[in-house]
């Protein structure tokens, strides 16, 4: 039996924030893989290794991580005002799909730096020396990312003094602007789905024994079910161990995912829930309190305004998802929400808080109009670069 050589597919391998993927631009993809449907979905598969029974994705570009199991696709922008449009995939490690319905906020740093190494944006927006401001068509949600990468010499300056916990080491700073990052009323509803910052959300006794816990639903940089780590049992000071470890605080956490789904209109069934993994995603916060992190690192009470742990793809983050970073200085300046309650309430512009890793800070701008609150932007700080560009080889037959 003869078999084909494998192909070369031009890709770049990124660190964005505290995650990396592969990079794409969409002209140099197979023709069956440049529009949306089954054989870009397995091409990407194959890239990053994936369904990987072990768990390992020994045989792929992916981390077996969520934070590592990601795809991008980029083109020049089709959107007037915008330099590029920018494509998000999530792989899942051991099941066959790439779900798309959501963002990757950490990423959204590298698109802004892969935009000028890739040459999407005109020549004539590039400054020599100074800042770039790449305009990011977010094509999963409809929004728009304002991405500050630091140029010089006429390119991007990775390099850098910028720390961010949950990377070892520093790098240029990045600052991304989420413009309007609420819902618009589609998919979903809008920022608060149900109307309300604080619901009592219906989920089965294994998730809370009464059948109820407080929740707040809210669809800002991705849709997020934020609740009391106590009414989980919880500190908001565990790390990846004591939750991943846990195969039964996993399934609770996944069926409180699927229910707050449900609530939020994302699912009609709670069946749904399986094949769309992405998105919601789950948090539990608390007040803050001294504690120790991944690192080693002690963070004191004072350091930061909350403490926050969060869950990706069934499991707790090593650090922050970008986008539920978007999600909690959203909650976090809306008084009234778990989140600002655990922030210590009232107005607040701008919120430190505790993850796995360390602390983050993230801004957002909200006010009260029209009786409902509206958020014209989220901000918050990350870095990126590039790890490896050339090319990726899969097997022909891939997709």
């Amino acid at each position: 039996m003869a078999f084909k050589p494998q192909i070369k597919i031009p890709a770049t391998y990124m660190r964005g924030g505290t995650s990396k993927g592969v990079f794409f631009r969409l002209d140099d993809l197979p023709e069956a893989a440049r529009v949306p449907g089954p054989a870009r979905d397995a091409l990407l598969m194959r890239v990053i290794g994936s369904p990987d029974p072990y768990g390992k994705h020994t045989d792929g570009m992916g981390g077996a991580t969520s934070s590592t199991s990601k795809c991008v696709i980029m083109n020049a922008s089709q959107v007037p005002g915008h330099d590029v449009d920018y494509l998000y995939g999530q792989v899942s490690i051991d099941k066959p799909f790439v779900d798309w319905s959501g963002n990757c906020g950490n990423l959204s740093t590298a698109a802004g730096a892969f935009a000028l190494h890739a040459g999407l944006v005109a020549p004539e927006r590039v400054p020599e020396n100074g800042i770039c401001e790449v305009r990011i068509w977010q094509a999963n949600i409809g929004k728009t990312i304002i991405a500050k990468v630091p140029v010089s010499a006429g390119e991007v300056q990775e390099t850098g003094d910028f720390e961010l916990d949950g990377v070892t080491f520093p790098a240029a700073e990045i600052v991304l602007e989420f413009i309007d990052p609420a819902d618009d009323g589609e998919d979903g509803g809008a920022m608060f789905p149900t109307g309300k910052l604080v619901d009592e959300l219906t989920v089965p006794t294994q998730v809370h024994p009464s059948g109820k816990i407080q929740a707040t639903l809210i669809n800002a940089g991705i849709p997020t079910i934020f609740v009391n780590a106590a009414d989980l049992g919880y500190q908001g000071t565990e790390l990846q161990p004591e939750i991943n470890g846990d195969p039964e605080a996993l399934a609770r956490f996944e069926l409180l995912r699927a229910h707050g789904a449900l609530a939020m209109g994302l699912i009609k069934d709670l069946s749904e829930a399986e094949t769309r993994q992405h998105t919601p995603k789950v948090a539990f916060v608390a007040k803050p309190q001294a504690h120790q992190v991944s690192s080693g690192k002690q963070l004191a009470e004072t350091d930061v305004d909350l403490l926050v742990r969060a869950l990706s793809m069934g499991k707790l983050h090593h650090a922050m998802m970008g986008t539920a970073a978007v999600a909690i200085g959203t909650a976090a300046a809306i008084p009234g929400t778990l989140v600002n309650l655990a922030a210590g309430g009232g107005e607040r512009s701008s919120v430190r808080f505790g993850h796995p890793s360390g602390t983050l800070k993230v801004g957002a701008e909200a006010e009260f109009k029209d009786g409902q609150w509206q958020v014209t932007k989220a901000i918050m700080s990350r870095s990126a670069r590039i790890l490896m560009e050339g090319a990726v080889r899969i097997p022909d037959d891939s997709f």
